[in-house]
């Protein structure tokens, strides 16, 4: 499997790297909204770990612009906020998932789960 990581936060980018390390075989970051577009048009990854509030372009907008171009992409949030308006922002945006950093070991749980039951 092949995961992207969009974090803006070196020291979360290495521990959700360290989380999903045995699950993934390759791991891509990158610490902006755009750079998530640009790097999955170049490496097409089976999901896109996605934080909300990056610099430039945020994690909602690079989410639904990810989804225009790939539709079949599998985007899942990872955030700090766990507000409604976010979370329904986030679905409408094309994410198949939200999970709060408090929790991350779900993160596991959603690279685990097989991509035909995301969508």
């Amino acid at each position: 499997m092949k995961a992207l990581i969009v974090e803006d936060n070196e020291l979360m980018r290495r521990l959700i790297k360290s989380l999903i390390g045995n699950l993934a075989d390759v791991v891509i970051e990158c610490d902006a909204g755009d750079a998530a577009c640009d790097l999955y048009a170049t490496n097409q990854p089976d999901w896109v770990l996605m934080d909300i509030q990056l610099p430039g372009m945020d994690g909602i907008t690079a989410t639904s612009r990810i989804k225009t171009d790939y539709p079949d992409a599998h985007i899942l949030i990872v955030t700090d906020h766990g507000d409604e308006p976010l979370r329904a922002a986030a679905q409408k945006a094309g994410a198949c998932g939200y999970v709060l950093k408090e929790n991350l070991i779900e993160v596991r749980r959603w690279l685990q789960t097989p991509l035909w039951k995301t969508d």
